[in-house]
């Protein structure tokens, strides 16, 4: 695992962030990290990862069995820096490559698989602990419920389908046109419809603190979780 080789002299600790497609958890993270000089997981790049990996090989994915051998059989090196985040999948660097439609397509089959997210859970909750002490934030889909329950600040972001769609729209085709539109809507109606029958991921759990984003610019939305992260962990941010 790479990561960045300095850190702010602020916050130290986790932060957990959920949320479906199209919230801008991304983007924010990542930019929150780098304000803070905290580390970044993107847990859902790993996930990717082995959905690339499992059709680069030919392994079926309705095989769960043989999907989750080839997961446990993987070396996964995520790079934690927020500038540059990356993944490679046994020296391969897939960065790129885990964003192409076809994995979009096709990743809700390796998410579902419970025997593979049992596997990746555990490798991000050892990655949270090795970046506890120099401070990182994780997103995903079960960070604050899951993967990091005990977390020091625990955020849901959330928006409105039409905000989520047209966010997404823009990130996959780089436009947010009609056409764009009716393909992203129905690629994330499938994805979330899937992915929910192993993980709430709309709705807060006891302890998270939800921001709907659906009105708010991407600045006022890092704003309002830097502040959340300031009244939830204290006056250690400066």
């Amino acid at each position: 695992m790479s990561t960045p080789e300095t850190a702010h002299p602020g916050f130290r600790g986790v932060i957990a962030v959920d949320g479906p497609s199209g919230s801008g958890k991304s983007s924010v993270c990542r930019a929150v990290a780098r304000q803070l000089g905290l580390r970044y997981l993107d847990t859902g790049a790993m996930y990717r990862a082995v959905t690339w990996a499992a059709l680069d090989r030919g392994v079926d994915l309705a095989d769960r069995r043989a999907v989750a051998t080839l997961c446990r059989a993987l070396v996964l090196d995520i790079t934690t820096d927020p500038a540059s985040p990356g993944i490679a999948v046994d020296g391969v660097d897939v960065t790129g490559a885990i964003r192409q439609t076809r994995i979009s397509e096709s990743v809700s089959a390796i998410a579902t698989n419970l025997d593979v997210r049992a596997d990746l859970i555990a490798r991000q909750q050892a990655i949270l602990a090795e970046e506890k002490g120099p401070g990182i934030i994780a997103e995903g889909r079960d960070i604050t419920t899951v993967v990091a329950p005990d977390a020091d600040v625990r955020l849901l972001l959330t928006a409105d389908e039409n905000a989520r769609i047209a966010r997404r729209a823009r990130e996959l085709h780089g436009t947010d046109d009609a056409d764009a539109l009716a393909a992203t809507h129905a690629q994330v109606a499938t994805r979330d419809k899937r992915d929910s029958t192993v993980v709430d991921f709309l709705a807060a759990a006891d302890g998270v603190v939800e921001i709907d984003t659906s009105a708010l610019t991407f600045d006022q939305v890092v704003a309002t979780v830097l502040r959340v992260v300031s009244e939830t962990a204290g006056a250690g941010i400066r």
